[in-house]
């Protein structure tokens, strides 16, 4: 039985893609920005750029973390936060799609475990610690969740005169 794996992954697409009761996606909200507004820093705040490619960065750790039980970086590593004109290079459709393919590998990964792997043990890189799989897949949840408010506060400011 995998009802609350499920349940996890269906959040996963709702806040990425879906029509969830909050009523916004990640999608809806940065497909339509322009690479300008992308790319730009408000009052020295990350980029939505930098706050994209960050998800990406730790999608693709939790990834990693349920193949093999274990991380390869923590918070303060070089690539939590690529630097803007680096992702730049890569360009906004790049930093998207890896993105998008992240939660696309991170879902089919979830499609094969059942509910008892939620409760297995892995060692948190980051933590320091050993930790039941739930803390790290409802953590990833939650991640997403707090930088999509974050990502829809960005875009108020960029849109506004006082943002620029």
């Amino acid at each position: 039985m995998n009802k609350l794996v499920t349940a996890i992954i269906d959040q996963m697409e709702q806040i990425h893609q879906g029509n969830g009761w909050i009523g916004v996606n990640f999608k809806k909200k940065v497909n339509d920005l322009t690479d300008i507004e992308f790319f730009h820093q408000v009052k020295g705040m990350h980029s939505i750029a930098e706050i994209v490619s960050h998800l990406t960065t730790w999608r693709l750790e939790t990834i990693l973390k349920v193949k093999t039980g274990k991380g390869s970086i923590t918070d303060d590593d070089p690539s939590n936060w690529k630097p803007n004109m680096v992702l730049k290079q890569l360009g906004k459709e790049e930093i998207l799609l890896k993105h998008h393919e992240s939660l696309l590998k991170l879902v089919k990964l979830l499609k094969q475990k059942n509910d008892d792997f939620l409760s297995e043990m892995y060692y948190d890189t980051d933590f320091q610690s050993k930790y039941p799989y739930s803390f790290l897949v409802e953590g990833m949840l939650h991640h997403d969740i707090y930088h999509l408010g974050q990502i829809g506060l960005l875009i108020k400011c960029l849109t506004s005169d006082s943002g620029k």
